[in-house]
């Protein structure tokens, strides 16, 4: 759930569109509610690299990954070796002509990256995922 600026919970599949637009920036439209993707190296979690904290969807604040899991793949996008895994739906993408696992946050659907089985140790996941699509807190 996420809140209004009311407070009021709300629950990210009762959204219209027209809502989402007004919820989120374009790009983070893009990014999250039409499976856009930003450039290489240019989100500001790229090189990111905090001892604690946690990184929540931007769309409806659901625990995505404990920032102990985020690793240097230099692969252009914030990557993570695991988790949260309630949080998280995969689904295969097969646009742009390649055959990939998209990664998409369970509670409100919204795309937030792919993941794949080139990472490091215990998991090896590499969840490469869009910054537009998080947000970092501290705790």
């Amino acid at each position: 759930m996420s809140e209004t600026e009311e407070g009021d919970a709300v629950d990210p599949g009762d959204l219209t569109d027209e809502e989402w637009r007004e919820r989120l920036s374009e790009e983070e439209y893009r990014v999250l509610r039409e499976s856009g993707t930003e450039a290489k190296f240019s989100g500001e979690y790229v090189d990111h690299h905090p001892d604690d904290g946690e990184y929540r969807c931007r769309a409806c604040g659901t625990l995505l990954f404990d920032a102990e899991t985020k690793y240097e793949s230099g692969c252009g996008w914030p990557a993570f070796y695991a988790a949260e895994e309630e949080s998280v739906t995969t689904t295969v993408d097969t646009s742009h002509g390649m055959r990939r696992t998209e990664v998409r946050c369970a509670n409100c659907d919204s795309h937030l990256g792919h993941v794949f089985d080139d990472g490091p140790e215990p998991t090896g996941k590499r969840f490469c995922i869009n910054s537009v699509a998080m947000e970092y807190d501290e705790e």
